[in-house]
């Protein structure tokens, strides 16, 4: 049976909160909407507050591609052979901003991932400083919500595990994509099996 925690829980020291790629490409009305990706935000705001007023430490992630990513279709019909994904969150562009209603501290730490036109990356800690980062804080247990469910989060969750952090899924707070169907529901029984708890009550 998956571990779960009180939803009650107070964020402590050694506690962080991590919110995966909420982005404006990743909402509805996006270059790559995740449905319903928006519902993430109002609890993710509500987690925000605690996490301020415990006065730990908050961590956002982002794609940030350069226009050129190999991640995105498009670079296919230039020689290339070109990703799965529309071209999306491209640095500096108003589709990798923050959802605007998300309300981020101005302490929150970024994390910006796949900067590389040839890397692509899904996870949060994958060619970024993120771990040096919670371990330079001390962060022992991540909360972590965000899109999407089955990629981005997926993959930044099980590489927290690996590295030996717990971590508790915000379940209110992740959206899929399901490419195909179901993808979501796999990828929340993989990272449960892989040791992730959840928020009960």
């Amino acid at each position: 049976m998956a571990m779960q925690i009180s939803a009650e829980v107070r964020p402590q020291a050694g506690d962080a909160l991590l919110i995966v790629d909420v982005q404006r490409d990743f909402l509805p009305g996006g270059s790559l909407p995740v449905p319903a990706g928006d519902e993430v935000v109002a609890p993710l705001n509500d987690w925000v507050r605690r996490f301020t007023l415990a006065r730990q430490p908050i961590y956002a992630t982002r794609d940030w591609h350069p226009p050129d990513h190999c991640s995105f279709r498009e670079q296919g019909g230039q020689g290339g052979q070109g990703g799965i994904w529309p071209s999306h969150c491209v640095a500096g562009t108003p589709g990798a901003e923050f959802a605007p209603t998300l309300v981020l501290p101005a302490t929150v730490c970024l994390v910006s991932k796949a900067t590389l036109p040839e890397a692509d990356a899904y996870s949060g800690f994958a060619g970024t400083d993120l771990d040096a980062q919670l371990r330079y804080a001390a962060v022992r247990r991540l909360f972590v919500g965000g899109l999407a469910t089955d990629y981005c989060v997926l993959n930044t969750v099980n590489d927290a595990l690996r590295q030996g952090y717990e971590v508790v899924l915000l379940l209110d707070a992740m959206r899929a994509v399901n490419v195909h169907a179901g993808d979501g529901e796999r990828a929340l029984a993989a990272m449960l099996a892989a040791g992730a708890a959840t928020l009960k009550g």
